[in-house]
């Protein structure tokens, strides 16, 4: 079992415990100018919310030169900005101050009377005190979904409590604010984007100027792993941009025919790296021009199928699953306020209970996107992804020993974890209650040994999902206030803003701000163990990232090279001769006759090493069959053999051998069709 590392915390001297001691017996307020530590600003705005949390944060690394931190990766600092402006309110900052940043929408007003999508999301008549600054006697809480959860002193908190990555994730999608009621902006998903990317870098300003001027602050936006490593180093906070968004570049699909060409997705994908993004989703929620997504379940997955339908022209299709990934299970539920959308007549289908993968996977222009992401060194967030779209993803990824996926908050079929940790990928898990989070970590923890990775937490705060609720005043194991630290570097008391003071035990994870009291609780109830896994996450997450950038393509030695075969189904209209297998496009491809024991041979020319071979096949193709190997076309070796194919891009890992000649020689077929290759590649690394 790999070394578990735990930072002890390190011996200070005599003087520090002293002006320690005077620092908490003179206690200077928030606003004090007159502080000196480096985490402490010097400007902070009165009045403002206070951190509760004493002790300086950990610096530089552990005894292997690891970084260590905890990691979010998945939270929405400015969804307030999102949906028309008015879905979620609340502010993550204000030049104003605190009673300007943390007010409710001035519908709320006077009883939460038209609080419209808390109650189409939990029921009941969404009636909530509106009030926020200073009182806040009903928001924020852990399943109000309307209220700002990221206030930036809350943040600041989790910095405080021991996080060292946050990956803000720019979030939208246009049909949900075109039939939202109340808006104040344009719908349109990208000038959202643009907003959320600039606020960002506002509020980094914002912060740095509390500390005396630029880079000063503990909130950096980080472009590469490098960066993020010396941020980290540092004692601060490596912030990433995430784009999560239901039609990026404007890939909607309208009654499945796509409304993006290859120009938008590049000059998209170009545009977002130039903002600072490094990770992003490619669909979600809907049904676009690039791929379909895992279904919601419930009443809300009802209310995004009719989204899905008003976005679409399409309600979401359905299809026995093939293996044992599956997408959600939609199962039915009514959600009326969002049927009552539908035009007159039009009713949201009925589904088979044994069809749950959606018929709809990666498309053409989705490849052409994935591989777009992989030339810019960008990771791929492959939770949403329908089933069939993510199986792809990982195929192409795999052909390309490319480890850059992320899996941010537990939306990826569980069957696929090792899959994405064989890449070199990295995955969090949903910030559920202390109980279910410690279980599912347990249920993987041998393969993060195998691996030797650490493991992160997807907040999804301010992403209307609901957060872990209280466990009770009378819980076993339940958080004591206050409580150390991960490194034991810092105590953590109860947070206070304005009037209101929360208890994990008592309200549950009502904000960002408790972030480190959920940590403490996991800690108690699944063990130190799952909470020193969390601590490596900030490692693994760089590691990932790091690798991704130095990423760089294999040479394929098939391309161009002589080809032969067994045979070649003849056709009036096109050529389907051996060489259009290694011609280097998609757009050919070689087929046999249709028959069994069939074989293509590619000539690489002279004698190289070959460590990886990669089929693309297209809808005819082998069930049973194996690739040999040759030095002299004659004496022939079996380096890799399958029964199970199942088509798609198979990828075939070599223990290394040196060979002029490579033949993929099909035993059985998959279909009553012969055997067919858009394109095979073979690789020396």
């Amino acid at each position: 079992m790999p070394e578990r590392p735990y930072r002890r915390r390190k011996h200070v001297t005599v003087v520090s415990l002293l002006l320690l001691v005077l620092a908490m017996a003179l206690g200077p307020a928030p606003s004090s100018a007159a502080g000196t530590d480096w985490w402490t600003p010097t400007a902070r705005p009165t009045p403002d919310s206070q951190i509760n949390v004493t002790g300086e944060p950990f610096k530089g690394t552990n005894a292997k030169g690891e970084v260590r931190g905890f990691v979010d990766a998945h939270d929405h600092l400015f969804s307030n900005e999102a949906f028309g402006g008015r879905l979620i309110c609340g502010k993550v900052f204000s030049d104003a101050g605190i009673a300007e940043a943390l007010k409710d929408c001035p519908e709320h007003y006077p009883d939460g009377t038209l609080a419209i999508f808390d109650y189409i999301t939990n029921g009941g008549d969404g009636k909530h005190d509106p009030v926020g600054w200073p009182t806040f006697k009903d928001w924020p809480r852990h399943n109000s979904v309307t209220h700002q959860q990221n206030y930036y002193a809350w943040v600041e908190r989790a910095w405080r409590g021991g996080q060292r990555v946050l990956v803000n994730d720019l979030v939208t999608n246009g049909v949900i604010c075109s039939v939202y009621f109340f808006k104040d902006r344009s719908c349109d998903e990208m000038t959202s984007i643009r907003l959320q990317a600039k606020l960002t870098y506002d509020l980094q300003a914002y912060i740095d100027k509390m500390y005396g001027g630029t880079g000063k602050g503990w909130f950096r936006i980080v472009t590469d792993s490098a960066q993020a490593r010396e941020v980290i180093k540092q004692g601060k906070l490596a912030v990433i941009l995430g784009v999560e968004t239901s039609e990026p570049f404007g890939c909607k699909q309208i009654l499945d025919i796509s409304q993006c060409s290859k120009a938008d997705i590049d000059a998209g994908l170009d545009e977002l790296y130039a903002l600072g993004v490094r990770s992003m989703f490619l669909c979600h929620k809907f049904d676009n021009a690039l791929c379909g997504v895992r279904f919601d379940s419930g009443s809300l997955g009802t209310a995004i199928n009719v989204g899905q339908f008003l976005s679409t022209g399409t309600f979401w299709k359905t299809e026995k699953c093939t293996g044992p990934q599956h997408d959600n299970p939609i199962n039915g539920a009514s959600a009326a306020k969002a049927e009552d959308d539908l035009p007159a007549g039009v009713d949201v289908p009925s589904y088979a209970a044994d069809a749950q993968c959606n018929v709809r996977g990666l498309t053409d222009l989705g490849e052409y996107a994935v591989r777009g992401m992989m030339k810019r060194k960008m990771m791929l967030e492959i939770d949403h992804m329908s089933v069939k779209a993510t199986g792809r993803v990982l195929d192409i990824f795999e052909s390309a020993s490319y480890p850059g996926v992320i899996s941010s908050h537990s939306w990826m079929d569980m069957n696929w974890t090792e899959r994405v940790y064989g890449l070199g990928g990295f995955i969090t898990q949903y910030m559920h209650g202390s109980e279910g989070f410690s279980a599912e970590a347990k249920r993987t923890d041998a393969l993060r040994d195998k691996y030797g990775v650490g493991y992160g937490f997807g907040t999804d705060m301010n992403g209307v999902g609901g957060w872990p609720a209280p466990r009770g005043a009378d819980a076993p194991n339940k958080v004591t206030y206050p409580f150390k630290s991960v490194d034991g570097g810092s105590l953590i008391d109860r947070q206070t803003t304005g009037q209101q003071t929360w208890d994990l035990n008592t309200d549950g994870a009502a904000h960002y701000g408790l972030v480190p009291d959920w940590i403490e609780d996991v800690r108690l109830v699944g063990g130190q163990d799952v909470v020193d896994d969390l601590f490596r996450g900030a490692e693994t997450y760089l590691d990932t990232w790091g690798a991704s950038e130095r990423h760089q393509a294999g040479v394929n030695l098939a391309k161009g090279a002589p080809a032969t075969a067994s045979s070649t189904e003849w056709s009036l209209f096109t050529s389907y001769a051996p060489g259009r297998a290694a011609d280097g496009t998609r757009d050919t491809r070689w087929a046999s006759g249709w028959s069994d024991d069939q074989w293509l041979r590619i000539d690489l020319g002279s004698t190289n090493l070959v460590k990886r071979v990669t089929l693309d096949w297209e809808r005819a193709y082998g069930e049973a069959y194996r690739i040999e190997l040759s030095t002299d076309g004659v004496n022939w070796q079996t380096a890799w053999t399958t029964t199970s194919g199942d088509g798609g891009l198979d990828t075939a890992q070599l223990t290394g051998t040196p060979a002029r000649y490579v033949r993929i020689h099909g035993v059985d077929r998959g279909t009553d069709w012969g055997y067919s290759l858009y394109e095979v590649g073979v690789y020396s690394s």
